[in-house]
Order: C-alpha cells, then sequence, then structure tokens
C-alpha cells in the first residue's frame, strides 16, 4: 500500500477520531483562573493571528544568502531545506526555525541570559540571578571547538538567518512582529552564536544538586542508614556524613528557583500584584525510551530503531521541532530544540540514533564556610579565600533596577548562604566546563558514516548524559551511554560536601569505559533510564535512576518474539510506543489474588478480571491508580515517622514499597505482618473505591481513568486577555502513567498529565522513506496556523506520518514551496 493511502486511510481515522476532540483549543477557566471572553475579542484575536502568519509559499530575498535555497514544507508542516552550501543551509534553518518558533526561542534564549523578568516581572527575578551565576565562562574558542570542528561558522550562519526574519519583521512597512509579541508588549533582539549555548537548560537534566539537599534534610530527620533504605539507591550505599558539617535548614526548596526552558514561563496578567510560579521539581521530568533490533529479528532484515524522548509535554509550542537539512556533506533529518542548529535525534543517509537521559551525576553542592568577620572571605585547606564577585544588574518590569553581588568560590556559583550560621552552598557542576552546551556536539554526530566515527562523535558527547542507540545500513546496532562524569575517589556525590578540601573531582570518567555494546548476541538493545552500569563498574557516576518497569516491559515483548520467532515489523513498533501495560500493577495485582481471590467485592473482581493496561477507558485503571496512590501513602506512614511524611511525599521509590509488601516483615507491619499487609491492600482499595465514587459515581461503568487523566498544553501568554482560547490546547483524555511504555507522567494532588514523549521516531533503517514520526502538539508556534496543533491526534493515538527523506517523496507532499535568494550585490 502506497504512503498516500495509508495516511488517506490515517487522516479519515483520525477525523472520525476527531469526536473526541471537539475542540483542539482551550476555553473557560484554566489553571489559573482566567475567564472566558466575549466571541467578539476572540474573533479579534483569531484575525491577528492570522494576519501575522509567516510566508511559507513565494520567493524571499535575504541579505546574508549567498546562493538560492529551497524550502519544502510538507502535509504535517516539517520544512525539509535544500542549500547549495553549508552557510546557506544552517542560515536558513535559523531562518525558518524563526518564522515558526520566534517567540518560543526568545524566551528560551532570555531563560539563560537571566533576562525574564525585564518581560514577565518580579516573580522570575530569582530564575534570572540563578541563571547569570551558571552561566558559562570559560573560554569560549574551547566551547565552539568542542561541538564539532566548524561549530562557530555554522552558529554563524544559524545566528545570522534567526536575525534575518528578526529585520524583516522589524523593519518599516514590514509584516509586523508575530502576534506573541504584540500582545506581550516587547520585541525580540538580535542574536548571537553565544546564545545557542545557554547552559541553563541543561541543569535540570544533570543531576543531582537537588536531591542531595533531601538527602540532608533526611539525615537530619531519620539518620544515614534509615535514609538511605527509603530511598532505594542503585547500587546500595549508606548516604555520607560530615561530622564537620551543619545541615540544619538544607532543603530542596532553595534550590527552587533553578530551571530549565521547559518549566513554566507564564506572563502574569496585567495589573497583577502577586505572581507565584508554581511549584516545580527542576530534575524529575525526564524519562524516554529507544530500542534498537538487529534485521535478525526483522520482517525486513534491516534494522528498526525506535526512540520517544520524555520531557515536560504539558506545553505550546512543543519542545522538540522536527526538520530535514540538505547541503553538500549533509542530509539529515529527525528533531532538534528551537534555538540550536543541526539535529539531536534522528538519521543521516546511513546512520540513525536515537536517545535516552543516562543519568549520571553531574552535580555536587559543597558547603562552605564564610569567615565570621568578613563575609567575602571563605574557608579552605589553606585558610580562608577570597570570594570572587561579580556585579549584575537586572530590569525588571515595572520596577526599578535590582543590583546582585554574584558570588564564586573555587567550587562554582554561591546559591545560598545563611548569614546567621556563616554558611554558603556553592555548585560544581559539569556545566561549568567547555562543550557543555546541552546536545551542541549532535553537530558532529549528524555526519558519522559508521561505527567507528560514532565512538568518536560520542566523545565529545559531555551534556546531557544519554544512552544512545546506533544502528547504520551496513546491519549494524549498538549502544553507548555517554556524558562527562567526574571521577570521584573517596566520596558519592549523594550528600552537600565540605568545601574546606579533600572531597574534590578527580579528572574525568573515559568515554570509552562507559557501558557501551556492538551487534548484541541477542540481537537488541533497550533503554529506558534504567541503570546501565555493571555491578563491578569502578566509578561513582550515580545510584537514583528510573525504576526499570519501562525497560522490563520492552524487554519483554522484544524477548518473547524473538522466542517465538516472530518477525517484528514498523508495525509492532509503533504498538509498543503506544503500549500502557504496568507491570508494577500487576505486581500489585498478584498480591491482591493472593490476598482476596475469593472475594465477592465488586471493585476487588474488577481489579482480578483487569489485563494491567491503563487504556484511557478504562474503569479498573482508574480505580487501579487511586489504589496505589493509597497504598503508597499508607505505606509512607509505615515505613516513616510522620514528621517525615510531608518531605517524602512522592518521593520513596515504588520498587522500595513493593519490596516491602512482598516481603512483609514485623519491623514495618507488626506481629502478623502478612495478615497486616493484606489488611493495608483490602482498606486502600476500599478507600480508593469511595474516592472514585466521589469523582465519577456509584456507577463503575461509567468509570474512566480518561476522565481523571488528560492533558492540556499551556501557552506562556494564556493569562492575558482574550489569549487562552487561541492559544491553549486540550484537554485531551490519556492513556497511561507515570510506570507504562507510553508514559503519562502526573503528580501532586491532581491527575493532569505533565510530562510524556514530546516526540516519536521509528526509523527503517536503510529503506529511510517507511520511517515515521510523531510530534506535539505541532510544528509551528504561530497560533492561528494550520500546523499549531494539527499533530495532537496523531501523538495521543499513538500514531505517526511519514518521515519523507528522498527528494522525490518530499516534492510529493510538498504542501509548501518557500524559496530564498541573496540580495543582489551592489
Amino acid at each position: 500500500m502506497t504512503w498516500r493511502l495509508i495516511f488517506i486511510c490515517s487522516i479519515a481515522s483520525l477525523l472520525l477520531a476527531g469526536l473526541a476532540y471537539p475542540t483542539l483549543h482551550a476555553g473557560g477557566r484554566g489553571r489559573h483562573g482566567t475567564a472566558p471572553q466575549s466571541v467578539v475579542a476572540r474573533q479579534t484575536i483569531e484575525s491577528r493571528a492570522q494576519s501575522a502568519l509567516s510566508l511559507t509559499d513565494g520567493t524571499l530575498k535575504l541579505a546574508g544568502l549567498e546562493r538560492q535555497v529551497t524550502v519544502l514544507r510538507d502535509s504535517w508542516g516539517v520544512p525539509h531545506i535544500y542549500a547549495q552550501s553549508q552557510h546557506d543551509l544552517f542560515f536558513a534553518q535559523g531562518f525558518v526555525t524563526a518564522q515558526d518558533r520566534l517567540f518560543q526561542m526568545e524566551l528560551w534564549k532570555r531563560v539563560g541570559q537571566g533576562r525574564l523578568a525585564e518581560i514577565f516581572g518580579p516573580g522570575y527575578l530569582q530564575r534570572d540571578i540563578n541563571a547569570r551565576r551558571l552561566a558559562y565562562r570559560g573560554p569560549a574558542a574551547e566551547d565552539f571547538a568542542s561541538y564539532a570542528d566548524d561549530a562557530r561558522p555554522i552558529l554563524e550562519a544559524f545566528t545570522q538567518g534567526v536575525n534575518a526574519e528578526i529585520a524583516r519583521r522589524s523593519a518599516s512597512g514590514g509584516p509586523g512582529l508575530p502576534l506573541e509579541f504584540q500582545l506581550a508588549g516587547f520585541a525580540p533582539e538580535p542574536w548571537k552564536p553565544e546564545d545557542c549555548l545557554m547552559r541553563m537548560a541543561g541543569f535540570p537534566v544533570t543531576r543531582n544538586a537537588v536531591t542531595e539537599l533531601l538527602h540532608a534534610q533526611l539525615v537530619t530527620l531519620l539518620g544515614a542508614k534509615k535514609a538511605s533504605a527509603l530511598l532505594g539507591f542503585d547500587p546500595p550505599v549508606e548516604l555520607e556524613t560530615f561530622p564537620q558539617l551543619n545541615l540544619s535548614g538544607l532543603t530542596p526548596q532553595l534550590l527552587r528557583n533553578l530551571q530549565g526552558s521547559d518549566s513554566s514561563l507564564t506572563m502574569p496578567a496585567p495589573g497583577t500584584t502577586a505572581f507565584a510560579l508554581p511549584e516545580e521539581d527542576g530534575s524529575s521530568k525526564w524519562a524516554s525510551n529507544n530500542w534498537v533490533l538487529s534485521g535478525k529479528l526483522t520482517a525486513t532484515g534491516r534494522p528498526l530503531l525506535s526512540n520517544d524522548p520524555h520531557r515536560t509535554v504539558d506545553k505550546v509550542p512543543s519542545l522538540r521541532y522536527i526538520v530535514h537539512l540538505v547541503a553538500p556533506g549533509w542530509d539529515v533529518i529527525g528533531a532538534t530544540e528551537p534555538g540550536t542548529p543541526g539535529v539531536q535525534d534522528g538519521h543521516n543517509f546511513r546512520v540513525a540514533w536515537g536517545w535516552t537521559i543516562f543519568g549520571m551525576d553531574q552535580q555536587d553542592l559543597y558547603l562552605e564556610t564564610i569567615h565570621p568577620g568578613d563575609a567575602q572571605r571563605y574557608k579552605t585547606e589553606n585558610g580562608f579565600e577570597q570570594l570572587q564577585v561579580r556585579d549584575s544588574t537586572f530590569h525588571v518590569k515595572g520596577q526599578a533596577d535590582v543590583s546582585v553581588q554574584l558570588k564564586f568560590t573555587r567550587h562554582g556559583p554561591v546559591l545560598w548562604e545563611d548569614p546567621a550560621t556563616h554558611r554558603a552552598l556553592a555548585l560544581r557542576w559539569v556545566g561549568a566546563e567547555p562543550g557543555t552546551a546541552g546536545y551542541m556536539a549532535s553537530l558532529t554526530l549528524d555526519r558519522v558514516k559508521n561505527w567507528n566515527e560514532f565512538e568518536e562523535a560520542v566523545k565529545r558527547w559531555k551534556l546531557p548524559t544519554h544512552n544512545i542507540v546506533y544502528a547504520d545500513v551496513d546491519g549494524n546496532i549498538g549502544e553507548h551511554s555517554v556524558g562527562m562524569a567526574p571521577v570521584r575517589k573517596n566520596f558519592t556525590g549523594t550528600m552537600p560536601l565540605p568545601g574546606t578540601g579533600g572531597y574534590e573531582w578527580s579528572g574525568w570518567v573515559p568515554v570509552a569505559e562507559l557501558p557501551h555494546q556492538f551487534n548484541p548476541e541477542k540481537g537488541f538493545v533497550v533503554t529506558a533510564n534504567q541503570r546501565m552500569t555493571a555491578e563491578n563498574f569502578p566509578y561513582k557516576v550515580g545510584f537514583e535512576w528510573s525504576e526499570p518497569y519501562r525497560a522490563n516491559r520492552i524487554t519483554e515483548v522484544l524477548a518473547k518474539a524473538a522466542h517465538d520467532g516472530h518477525k517484528l515489523t514498523r508495525e509492532d513498533m509503533e504498538h509498543l510506543q503506544g503500549d500502557v501495560v504496568s507491570m508494577p500493577a500487576r505486581e500489585l495485582l498478584a498480591l491482591l489474588a493472593a490476598t482476596a481471590k475469593d472475594s465477592n467485592d465488586a471493585s476487588t473482581q474488577l481489579l482480578l478480571r483487569w489485563d494491567a493496561a491503563v487504556d484511557r477507558d478504562s474503569a479498573a485503571a482508574a480505580l487501579y491508580e487511586l489504589w496505589l496512590l493509597e497504598i503508597e501513602q499508607q505505606m509512607l506512614h509505615r515505613l516513616a515517622p510522620e514528621n517525615t511524611w510531608k518531605v517524602l511525599q512522592a518521593r520513596v521509590p515504588l520498587t522500595v514499597i513493593l519490596r516491602h509488601l512482598q516481603n512483609p516483615t514485623e519491623e514495618t507491619f507488626g506481629p502478623q505482618p502478612q495478615a497486616a499487609r493484606n489488611r493495608l491492600l483490602l482498606d486502600a482499595l476500599n478507600s480508593a473505591t469511595a474516592k472514585l465514587r466521589s469523582l465519577q459515581g456509584n456507577n463503575s461503568s461509567a468509570w474512566a481513568w480518561g476522565r481523571l487523566h488528560t492533558v492540556t498544553f499551556h501557552h506562556p501568554l494564556e493569562l492575558l486577555e482574550g489569549a487562552k482560547p487561541l492559544f491553549d490546547v486540550g484537554p485531551v483524555p490519556r492513556p497511561g502513567d507515570n510506570y507504562t511504555i507510553n508514559d503519562a507522567g502526573y503528580g501532586g494532588e491532581h491527575f493532569d498529565q505533565v510530562s510524556g514523549p514530546s516526540y516519536r521516531e521509528i526509523l527503517d533503517v536503510g529503506n529511510w522513506d517507511d520511517s515515521v514520526v510523531a510530534n506535539v502538539p505541532g510544528e509551528s508556534g504561530q497560533p492561528g496556523s494550520a500546523h499549531y496543533s494539527d499533530l495532537l491526534p496523531y501523538w495521543d493515538q499513538t500514531r505517526y506520518f511519514p518521515m519523507l527523506y528522498s527528494k522525490s517523496a518530499v516534492e510529493k507532499e510538498a504542501k509548501n514551496r518557500l524559496v530564498l535568494e541573496p540580495v543582489a550585490k551592489p
């Protein structure tokens, strides 16, 4: 069946499924309580949106181009850029990305610069201060050269292209700025190459300063042994204690304003006097899946590579941007993040790759001792030394400028000070090193042609740490877990360290010694943020990983197919990316069956008849999710004293809880542990049933997980008058939970999805036009564009569109043709 026929059928089914999407744009009251608007006001803003859309057909003349460039946008809004030189390729990428995502790019740039308070007001000042503390201050030439030998000219061309779109929009008689800038009341500023190398975005995915403070808090409340047991470190390790350190007052909240670009960026409504940013854990919203199959396991005899990186998804525009780049020396397609050149995740004409977060620990906090009589000096093993101090001025919307002294010790920026106890927290992290702007080493990876070149390229990949799966047209597959990891000889990195010496980094773990494999005998590789290091791994690179449930489920499905002789297809991979079978649900159902298999209780029987698939229309899934929350709450009360319950809420790994339930002891459950465990399971189920009845009524046939669990895509301007119905997308009922392959992470006091697959790709290696992809909610960040939210139904239903690669396939599906021409030289 041809692609066109396949996707005509798909579009028809999606149109029918559109009954589940009565409107893709949000109305009514949102999470911040904004009020509905009048029809006239909505029509006015919608017409303004239409008039501000970027030009995607025709011809534009741009100063800075050397030769003609053609941009073909396909039916799904993906730009395929054909240039005659590398310079023009990246100039055009910058220009085209700015056409679709300029407002998002400007916000992300300001996140890294520490300049959000200028446009959003004082609520963002502390985030700005922290961003400037974490800014890269090393040698620029070394930084550029680390990503690729030609990184500087690539970044220069890319930012020239961005600036060409800004200049065209801002020129007298030009089309004017995109709608977002008109409503927000500020204009974009020209880009520099360094603006693509901001470090702040990488902080949340480099671990573990935030959790070090949690560990310190728990040690003061419970002691090191008890705290370590509750946190389930892998490999097992006991939290270190340093008698000379005063840990009082250390909590994760001290670093709550260290956030990346995919955290909330919401502009307060005019006249707002007190605007509080939502509480967000800056290091928890990531997970991902990838796997690669040898041709000996597939129906075509070619490798299949699947990847779905997970990050924050409840934001619009999308975190990812799909692009195809073609020029001499370049033919690469896949996803990137707006504001960065190249492709981060995808394939070229010979090699495919995809990644998940490895999760190595790239951060350590040092508790510095400040001189009691001189706050500008701190203690080292050689006596007191002078703090480095940089004065920095912050413009704040609606207020006077604020001057702040940014302070630094030999370990890094000071993030917190307590004058009363003469203490300060300084951060040493990999982001201070050259070559650690996130994902930028993809500029080298984009051009590899074989495994040996891949192995050389990943030496440049320093941040974030990633498990990168590999496949090539010669039939090889492999994986390398990479990133810049410090050598910790005499400490684990799980606790704040004495700043006075004796606990310093001792170089870097060689990339060749990090986990990797090439053409494994079993014929496949799976990573899903689980621990990748061997039992005898000699380096202390991390002790906290994602629970292994997603990895175990993927492995189960692939291993069964191999055992049964079933040759896997791309369609099998599509189903697997959409899989919502819960492995922990299976374990809990087994305990329930042993406890109450003969029970006539309706809720018990509803769960025991359930297949553990967390489907959106499932009554059992809704009951299970509430049951799980009740179990976690009751187990927390048994495992820890009351004064730690708030601190440990949602912090005890599910693996630890299940281990205690499966092996009940008197220490946890009292003198009759198995009977007490059984009562806990049934009491939790009764409580869950009562809560679900209060939420969805007494009729269990009307219960559905998707009625509780939805996703809404929030725009930074949603609080402005008239903006929400046009800018926000959703809500949409969702399947899955925090532990399913089709991850739909939620937390806190609501069931709203906040994280999950931000992008999906399934790559048919060597037959590239049969590869498929999905993004959410759309390629364009411009409200009113046909491609603002058109991809949501694909993503939501785990459907795909073709990742067109050959020129003939692209030409056949091209819906828009934009020709960029150089301005004639005088």
